[in-house]
């Protein structure tokens, strides 16, 4: 006889329907709910029937990537009251929960007990019952999909910082400072035509607003919660054709240069890997 594989959280609420309902096995509760779905449909179709309402879509912004996946800090609504919470990191999912609607998870943490890394609002991905997440998996691009929200939301939080539009208990520096920890964390390649939210040693990047470029040589303090101020050295032009100045960049001039999305990553060449100078030999 065929078996239907179903998760954990499906097969307990299948259990609780039938201990309420006293059905006799699990085939009953499933034909049950296929005849209630049935009725429901010609409901819908009869003449005088009236739509129920369409449930809030759980996140703050339509135009995201995607339809089933949203990082918790702009959901405002649990799909069935339900919410499945994956590590973007990893790809481990963390916890799957209860909740009532409107949410309330503004200060949500948890650890990752796979790659122990520590997660908030800004980075745990929901992924809503309608996500193939069998699917993905199989097409071994969950990963992928968990990535490409994630730094979704943060490009257009960021955004939102430049124009003002944050909540008031969101500080643009402390985010910058936040998402470039992750990303260091992470160790994800930032896709090259998105504005990047960090800075970091070792990279090159273009500013697009006055199209010079800045090498970044190593940073020169030591802050715990917020951004560093780097040695870098600045070219008006490509650095393989155009000389180029050594200077420091503050960590408030990075801030601004980040939230105001003008910075994007270049690919770095041997020669934009070389010492700044060498010392002749003796």
């Amino acid at each position: 006889m065929a078996t239907i594989r179903v998760r954990d959280w499906t097969k307990e609420q299948i259990e609780k329907i039938r201990d309420t309902e006293s059905h006799s096995s699990h085939d009953s509760v499933i034909k049950s709910l296929l005849k209630d779905r049935k009725l429901a449909k010609y409901a819908d179709d009869a003449p005088e029937a009236v739509p129920e309402p369409e449930s809030d879509s759980l996140t703050n912004d339509p135009d995201t990537p995607f339809d089933d996946l949203t990082v918790l800090g702009e959901l405002s609504g649990a799909d069935n009251g339900v919410l499945f919470l994956w590590c973007p990191s990893c790809g481990n999912e963390l916890a799957h929960l209860t909740a009532d609607n409107p949410l309330g998870l503004s200060v949500f943490e948890i650890e990752c007990q796979r790659c122990l890394t520590h997660l908030d609002r800004h980075a745990i991905v929901a992924i809503e019952i309608g996500y193939p997440i069998e699917q993905k998996l199989v097409e071994d691009c969950l990963q992928d999909n968990l990535k490409e929200c994630v730094v979704d939301y943060w490009d257009r939080t960021l955004d939102d910082a430049a124009v003002g539009a944050l909540d008031d208990d969101l500080d643009p520096a402390h985010l910058v400072w936040q998402f470039d920890q992750y990303l260091r964390q992470f160790s994800w390649e930032w896709p090259a035509d998105v504005p990047v939210v960090g800075f970091a040693t070792g990279e090159t990047y273009r500013n697009t607003t006055t199209d010079e470029y800045l090498d970044v040589i190593e940073p020169v303090s030591e802050n715990r919660n917020a951004m560093d101020s780097f040695k870098i050295r600045r070219y008006v032009g490509d650095p393989e054709t155009h000389d180029g100045e050594t200077e420091i960049l503050d960590s408030t001039t990075v801030v601004d240069h980040i939230v105001n999305r003008r910075l994007l990553i270049e690919a770095r060449t041997d020669s934009a890997s070389l010492p700044e100078s060498t010392e002749p030999t003796t």
